[in-house]
């Protein structure tokens, strides 16, 4: 059976968000992912992973100003200086939050940029953190994102995903693989994922339409699940959605999966 992170920028949003990892361990999460802690000290949070055994399976680099709707900076040209101290800043926090990979947002596309900037830019600075992750020993992700959700973001397909793969060549450098996003841009998912599983390096979930839990959708998702198991897939599966009402009165999809 997979096994499953809760991602605490999603789940139990309800409760102050250092209050969140004892809520994931109360419903039986062992590890959990979120955006960004960097609100934060880093000390603070490693005392709440460490005191409900959680594992920390993911965080993003800084993604520039989230609040002001910024969904990353990786492609825009301007703004390379900040993306280079960011990258310094997540990877301290990595090592002290004891996680081991980081995932690159790219951001949407600048306004007059032209397609070959963005391009060299984004794998300009996807090269530039995969060898400082490689050197603190720390594997890097791009995520694909859906441009219904986000219109004009700059990574948007998983063969674009793997283009700008083949173009670093970083062989600490993976796909996040966002069955939802996937969902919405391009469907074949099963196909998708086993093509690709190599350069998987973590999946996330959540249904479509509404991204809410699994089973609110069209997503065949005990399908997905055995899929997973039968070609081998071994890393977590972020639970990233948004809860139809409550995350607690959601999780009966994962209740039923683990008393199948």
């Amino acid at each position: 059976m997979p096994k499953f992170s809760a991602n605490l920028s999603m789940l139990f949003t309800e409760l102050p968000f250092l209050d969140r990892f004892e809520a994931a361990a109360r419903a039986n999460f062992k590890a959990v992912e979120f955006l960004f802690p960097y609100a934060f000290p880093a000390s603070e949070i490693r005392k709440r992973l460490d005191d409900n055994g959680l594992a920390l399976v993911l965080h993003n680099l800084p993604a520039g100003d989230w609040e002001a709707g910024e969904r990353g900076i990786a492609c825009d040209p301007s703004r390379s200086e900040e993306f280079r101290a960011g990258l310094a800043r997540a990877i301290e926090y990595a090592q002290a939050l004891g996680v081991g990979q980081l995932n690159c947002l790219a951001g949407k596309a600048p306004a007059g940029v032209a397609p070959e900037a963005l391009r060299e830019t984004f794998v300009s600075n996807v090269s530039r953190a995969a060898v400082a992750l490689k050197s603190a020993g720390l594997r890097l992700l791009i995520e694909p994102i859906n441009t219904y959700d986000i219109p004009g973001f700059y990574l948007n397909r998983t063969d674009q995903a793997i283009a700008i793969l083949d173009a670093v060549g970083a062989d600490n450098a993976f796909v996040q693989y966002d069955i939802y996003h996937a969902q919405r841009m391009e469907g074949e998912l099963a196909a998708t994922m086993q093509k690709y599983l190599p350069r998987i390096g973590h999946i996330q979930l959540a249904d479509n339409p509404g991204r809410n839990e699994p089973g609110t959708g069209e997503i065949n998702y005990p399908f997905l699940f055995a899929h997973l198991d039968r070609i081998g897939y071994q890393g977590w599966i972020g639970c990233e959605y948004k809860p139809a009402t409550t995350t607690e009165a959601g999780l009966g999809w994962l209740q039923r999966l683990a008393t199948a």
